[in-house]
């Protein structure tokens, strides 16, 4: 360039070059980076994500300097562009192969290798055990994925519960909501609060609800008054259940989605409509040598919302995935609801994790199970009554007062305590109502009439509820002639006798007539 020559205009990468666009992209990809990251606090960088800074760097660089050198050889060479068009099958596909390589490095660069998954998951489940101890590794389990999954809530079906109870305080309730706080997907922690809120504040765009003091809520005092949050929290574990209220001057119905995830912590256990729609955490206070590190959101917060980001980046590109997908289960009903979302993202990420997920759902599921039939009171006389029938002999019906005798006399069962002055038939009759089960005039085959129980009225409620564990198949012995097995369990019992059931026999439509038991009769009131 010769003196007093205008200086050359900027260099432009040109819009019609395979090499320029594809310099374009890089640059607008970074510059569009900058701008989402210009005024953002600054947050720890990982060695992961400084590695994929440089090389985003070094793209955007290379990309740069193939567009100017494109440029330049084109002001140089204006018959570039007619030999370029003469000879597609030289020049573009040499651009062309960059361009493809270009967008395969950026491809890799924005999707998540395989095992970003299981990093993401095994850092969080370590990063929740620094700081809390859960009773097993199932619970764990349970508490990671579930964080996890509040970051896929807009493509659930079902929005699972997590009940964190515990005995008594000190037992890490309240720290391990400290923690989901910091790692679940817009949270919103609350120690006490109302329906209204609650719908307000759901929306379209659902929060993960923290309550912590829930005993408060809940508690045998202000349960009663609380029965429409409890209805709400119960109706948001499906989505499409929404609650209806009037609103504005016009007083228009308006709807108010109700799904949402959310986690529950107290003293003693939840509502049991809320139990079995949760995933139960039951704390425990440590032991001597189980050390953990204590909370401070100023030092540990960054660290558990860098996971938090982390887990949302690694899973947003994969919700439609995840809205398709339906994860075989090893459970079923309500409990296949509330593990669904678990094992699904166990699933997305591989590795162990569905392996784990599902046996942490199976245990879980199975103990809590064992727990509410213990806590059933219904369900507990239902299968002690079957136990009193079984030890009567089986008979066709058993009096009221003989049944009682025979339940009062189990030292185990909580029948002789139940109120001050002891268990009797109304209390009897009133738990059975819900069951259908009625007592009835009976005519036994002593020629007495009383009120008592036919054992046909349980059976139905027996197999519903409380059904008799499977037992192995036995070897079929060769058919001979006789009674068959069925009728031979009363051996006390005759065609005479059985002839003497007829309900013409009844003296009214009300008295059920019965045959003689097969066994002993019922024991005798216990004074």
């Amino acid at each position: 360039m010769s003196e007093g020559t205008a200086p050359p205009p900027p260099v432009e990468p040109p819009q019609s070059a395979a090499a320029g666009q594809a310099g374009e992209h890089l640059i607008a990809a970074a510059h569009a980076s900058q701008e989402r990251q210009r005024g953002q606090p600054l947050a720890p960088v990982s060695r992961r994500d400084q590695r994929r800074q440089t090389q985003t760097a070094e793209l955007v660089a290379r990309a740069e300097r193939n567009a100017a050198m494109t440029a330049a050889s084109r002001e140089e060479n204006p018959a570039a562009e007619s030999s370029t068009s003469a000879q597609p099958a030289s020049a573009d596909a040499t651009t062309t192969s960059d361009h493809r390589a270009t967008s395969a490095d950026l491809t890799t660069l924005a999707t998540p290798d395989a095992a970003e998954g299981v990093e993401l998951l095994t850092e969080l489940r370590s990063a929740i055990a620094r700081y809390v101890v859960l009773p097993n590794q199932e619970a764990l389990t349970a508490v990671t994925l579930w964080v996890a999954a509040s970051h896929i809530q807009p493509v659930l079906q079902h929005a699972p519960r997590m009940a964190i109870v515990g005995p008594t305080k000190k037992c890490g309730k309240s720290r391990l909501l400290d923690i989901l706080a910091e790692t679940v997907n817009r949270p919103m922690i609350t120690v006490n609060t109302s329906p209204a809120v609650i719908f307000r504040v759901i929306g379209m765009k659902p929060p993960t609800l923290l309550v912590d003091e829930a005993d408060t809520i809940f508690g045998a005092k202000v349960a009663e008054k609380n029965e429409e949050l409890r209805g709400l929290l119960n109706a948001g574990h499906q989505r499409n259940r929404p609650a209806w209220r009037i609103t504005g001057p016009e007083h228009k119905p308006t709807a108010f989605p109700t799904f949402a995830m959310a986690a529950l912590a107290g003293i003693g256990d939840l509502p049991d409509t809320i139990m079995d729609r949760a995933i139960v955490i039951r704390m425990q206070r440590r032991r001597k040598g189980e050390e953990i590190t204590d909370f401070r959101v100023p030092r540990d917060s960054r660290p558990l919302n860098d996971l938090r980001d982390r887990l949302t980046a690694w899973l947003t590109p994969l919700t439609e995935q995840a809205a398709e997908t339906a994860p075989p289960m090893p459970v079923a009903d309500r409990a296949a609801d509330t593990w669904e979302p678990l094992v699904l993202v166990a699933d997305l990420a591989g590795g162990e994790w569905p392996t784990l997920a599902r046996t942490a759902c199976v245990a879980m599921t199975a103990h809590e199970a064992g727990q509410d039939e213990e806590a059933s009171l219904k369900t507990r006389l239902l299968r002690d009554i079957r136990r009193a029938f079984a030890e009567a002999g089986d008979p066709t019906a058993m009096r009221s007062r003989d049944l009682l005798a025979a339940l009062c006399q189990d030292a185990e069962a909580p029948w002789a305590d139940h109120s001050s002055n002891g268990f009797n038939a109304h209390h009897l009759s009133s738990l059975l109502r819900d069951f259908g089960i009625r007592p009835v005039n009976i005519r036994f085959p002593d020629g007495t009439q009383a009120k008592g129980y036919p054992r046909s009225k349980f059976t139905d409620p027996w197999d519903r509820y409380c059904p008799e564990p499977t037992l192995p198949t036995e070897v079929t012995q060769p058919h001979q002639a006789g009674p068959s097995p069925t009728t031979s369990r009363s051996p006390t019992r005759s065609p005479s006798s059985t002839a003497s059931w007829s309900p013409s026999r009844s003296p009214s439509p009300s008295v059920v007539p019965v045959p003689p038991p097969g066994g002993t009769p019922g024991p005798a009131r216990r004074r």
